[in-house]
């Protein structure tokens, strides 16, 4: 007798979805021992055009925000969750992509310097415990390790349907917790005289 295929391939599927979960729960983890045992700098190391490193990184991460917003749409679309426009165009997975990666790229330079300059914080700017600032450092590993999950999803072949989905799901709910965590924080309550530009 032929042992059937189906429970052999849901046994690899599983196993493929184990190491990926793994692979992006050690890039969290390593990202969070970093950046609790790294000695931060303080320093604020770059600003581009804006006035200080910390309106960099707000307005950073709102654009990540805002373009993660718009690739989850393109998401919908390419996978028929969405029907507008009726007829898809052909470079819509192409643009997809190309805000992905825009909207990561963005979280880079925010990433560096909360890893570098700060490090892994449960204490807000008075030094006091905080909550807000805990959930903001996990998070902000937690973001790197469901991206590589996400990219995983999308190399391995033989990955059951949900996959794919649940990992992009997870990478942008990270993203929407660091950024009320941070940028929405910043507009809202952030210290007097510190400008919003």
């Amino acid at each position: 007798m032929v042992a059937p295929a189906v429970p052999q391939e849901r046994t690899n599927a599983n196993a493929k979805i184990l190491g990926i979960f793994l692979a992006g729960a050690a890039v969290a983890v390593l990202l969070g021992v970093y950046g609790n045992e790294h000695t931060p700098t303080k320093e604020k190391s770059y600003s581009l055009f804006f006035t200080d490193t910390i309106h960099l990184k707000v307005w950073f991460a709102t654009a990540a925000v805002v373009l993660a917003v718009v690739q989850v749409l393109l998401a919908m679309r390419l996978y028929g969750k969405l029907h507008w426009p009726k007829q898809a165009p052909s470079w819509l997975g192409d643009a997809h992509r190309l805000v992905g990666l825009v909207a990561f790229g963005l979280t880079l330079p925010v990433a560096y310097h909360c890893l570098w300059a700060l490090g892994f914080e449960s204490v807000d700017m008075a030094g006091q415990d905080s909550t807000r600032v805990l959930i903001h450092s996990v998070m902000g590993c937690c973001f790197y390790g469901a991206f590589v999950a996400k990219v995983l999803c999308v190399r391995v072949k033989g990955l059951p349907g949900w996959a794919l989905p649940v990992a992009g799901g997870l990478v942008f709910t990270t993203l929407v917790v660091i950024f009320v965590t941070s940028s929405i924080w910043f507009f809202v309550d952030r210290p007097v005289g510190i400008p919003l530009y």
